[in-house]
């Protein structure tokens, strides 16, 4: 497998427009993060991306982690993120890539489950690691299984049957805030709508 580059990402990006993070810093603060941010674009959906090889490698899950055992996510391979953008959160442009609302739903530290390197394990699809975030705790699989008609990756998300798994739990309905700001995605879209008027 080859390094893991931002080149896709910054070509689908105008930095003079997005308020987007453009590269990566390395920092020993970033190591084994992941983040979950819940982002109102032409679809709802949840971005979810964790640190492999100095980049955010990222999936959209059109409906979000579950803590349920027994419920597949699908999750589509988008192309990786810099380091930064685990914290980002706001408002992307109308014309820009992804335009919408940003929240970070969700962060924390993983742990690697597999004896190999994540980067192996990424070019294997299959990866096995262990969450420490505020929402979603616990072990959680990624396996590939294959190519959409677009050519991206197809993954499922899946929870590890452990003692943080929860069939009653849904934290995509019940918890809608950030935890970086603690306002939900309609409060940063109406703070934005009111700056913009002042201006």
């Amino acid at each position: 497998m080859g390094v893991l580059t931002l080149k896709e990402y910054q070509k689908k990006r105008d930095f003079k427009l997005t308020p987007e993070p453009k590269k990566s810093k390395a920092s020993k603060k970033y190591q084994n993060i992941f983040v979950i941010q819940k982002h109102d674009a032409t679809n709802l959906h949840y971005d979810f991306r964790i640190e492999i090889g100095g980049v955010l490698v990222s999936w959209a899950v059109p409906k979000g982690p579950s803590t349920n055992p027994q419920e597949k996510r699908l999750a589509i391979r988008t192309e990786n993120h810099p380091l930064e953008y685990v914290d980002f959160e706001g408002i992307i442009p109308e014309d820009q890539y992804g335009a919408g609302t940003v929240i970070v739903w969700d962060q924390g530290k993983y742990k690697n489950q597999r004896d190999i390197e994540m980067s192996k394990a990424l070019a294997e699809g299959k990866i096995e690691i262990w969450l420490k975030g505020k929402k979603i705790q616990g072990g959680y699989n990624l396996i590939k299984t294959g190519k959409n008609k677009q050519g991206k990756e197809q993954w499922l998300l899946m929870k590890a049957n452990d003692k943080k798994a929860d069939a009653r739990r849904n934290p995509t309905s019940t918890e809608q805030k950030s935890v970086k700001s603690n306002k939900t995605i309609k409060q940063i879209r109406q703070e934005y709508e009111q700056d913009s008027q002042k201006s």
